[in-house]
């Protein structure tokens, strides 16, 4: 058990916030996150994309469904990384756009493994 609490101190993940927003049904959980990898990669793209566009309205939009999907799975810091997104995108701020961008990229970067490692403990 120490091992498991250890990861989830390190991962992106709030593994135990997550698994009480599912009320411990691994099934729901493994749904979640089959869905939230087919949704995640268009939208961070789409972000990376509206980031080099200076499309400020777009990345308020997309930083604002990807703190959702974060915040819906429980991984927190990059969801904070996010609504800085989002908020950079509602005032048309350009400075600090693309560290913010850089650290969401970063706070995500072994997200899909964590995932995916979550969903095949779920389903022993």
């Amino acid at each position: 058990m120490k091992q498991k609490d250890d990861r989830t101190a390190q991962g992106a993940v709030d593994l135990a916030d997550l698994l009480a927003r599912v009320e411990n049904d691994h099934e729901l959980l493994c749904e979640l996150i089959v869905i939230f990898k087919e949704d995640f990669p268009r939208a961070l793209q789409s972000l990376q994309e509206s980031v080099s566009r200076e499309d400020m309205k777009a990345v308020e939009l997309t930083s604002h469904a990807l703190k959702g999907m974060l915040s819906g799975l429980s991984v927190l810091q990059a969801a904070v990384t996010a609504s800085r997104l989002e908020q950079l995108g509602r005032e048309g701020k350009t400075l600090g756009l693309t560290d913010a961008l850089t650290l969401l990229e970063s706070q995500v970067a072994q997200l899909l493994p964590e995932l995916d490692a979550y969903a095949e403990e779920a389903h022993s």
